[in-house]
């Protein structure tokens, strides 16, 4: 079974605005509302594209029950601990002014919940794969990917990190079975700035050499470039399309990683669909379907 953890799931609030006005009320030409959340959109895609996993993580308020109703509608398992106080963060995107969003805080996250959390990891099996994405409160330990890593250690679970920064640098020595930075967070690691295929593949066999076994960089309409543990380095460009939506296309890019990994067990088709489904998320309002990916697969 493949399991996602989302610490701090939220409601996307994403519209589009013609001519939007700094201080003046703008009125909305669309709108559409959907469970966000890394870990989250990854189960979602995995979905569509035929793997069943549970998505964990931690809801609240209003906002949390609305967050399991439209997973759920999806299709995905879902197993939440609903914290008794707050509620769940709402993100607020606006489409017309590109990169332009607020996030929601979301709620303080107790000891006695997160326990919850530790204690259902413990259950998890030989085989199954753990998918650990995106950012965590504050009100939760920072070294919480590590600790979850050696938690699990020596029960041969592939653990998967999207994360930035320290949350991603700390759990290397317990070698992770896939990260996936893009390549902003990974010049950001080193202090560099990069730009091209070329110029990740380097820094990408740094992270590999402390310890990650696969590192897959995503870097929009550039691209991606896998650095494999079987010695194989995997570079392309995106296919030709329309960006019509960056949200959740990195966390399609693991999906679809994962989905084509399971299914050949082979890294080059494991990056030729998580490109693919990486690209079809961005080519669409919604997240990737399966359609959508083969078509794309098609012309790769």
């Amino acid at each position: 079974m493949i399991y996602t953890i989302t610490f701090n799931p939220a409601l996307d609030y994403i519209v589009s605005v013609e001519d939007f006005q700094l201080g003046k009320t703008n009125r909305t030409t669309e709108e559409a509302i959907l469970a966000g959340g890394k870990g989250i959109n990854v189960s979602i895609v995995l979905k569509n594209l035929g793997y069943e996993s549970t998505a964990l993580g931690f809801v609240a308020g209003f906002t949390g029950e609305e967050i399991r109703k439209r997973i759920e509608k999806t299709g995905c398992l879902a197993e939440f601990i609903t914290i008794n106080q707050g509620m769940s963060r709402i993100n607020f995107k606006l489409k017309s002014v590109d990169g332009t969003e607020v996030n929601g805080r979301g709620p303080d996250i107790d000891a006695e919940s997160l326990q919850k959390l530790l204690i259902r990891l413990d259950s998890l099996k030989p085989g199954d794969i753990l998918v650990m994405a995106g950012s965590i409160p504050a009100s939760i330990p920072d070294s919480i990917y590590k600790d979850i890593m050696v938690r699990l250690s020596g029960k041969n679970i592939s653990v998967v990190v999207d994360a930035t920064k320290d949350l991603l640098v700390n759990v290397l020595e317990n070698r992770p079975f896939l990260i996936k930075p893009n390549n902003h967070e990974l010049g950001e690691i080193f202090g560099v700035i990069l730009k091209t295929r070329r110029e990740v593949i380097p820094y990408a066999q740094k992270l590999q050499k402390q310890g990650a076994c696969n590192v897959l960089v995503s870097m929009a309409g550039e691209g991606a470039v896998l650095v494999a543990e079987n010695g194989g380095i995997y570079e392309s460009p995106a296919p030709k399309g329309r960006l019509v939506n960056a949200v959740g296309a990195g966390d399609s890019m693991v999906a679809g990683f994962l989905a084509g990994w399971l299914s050949t067990d082979d890294y080059s088709q494991a990056f030729r669909m998580g490109l693919a489904a990486g690209s079809a998320s961005a080519f669409s309002e919604l997240l990737a379907s399966k359609e959508q990916v083969e078509a794309l697969l098609k012309q790769m």
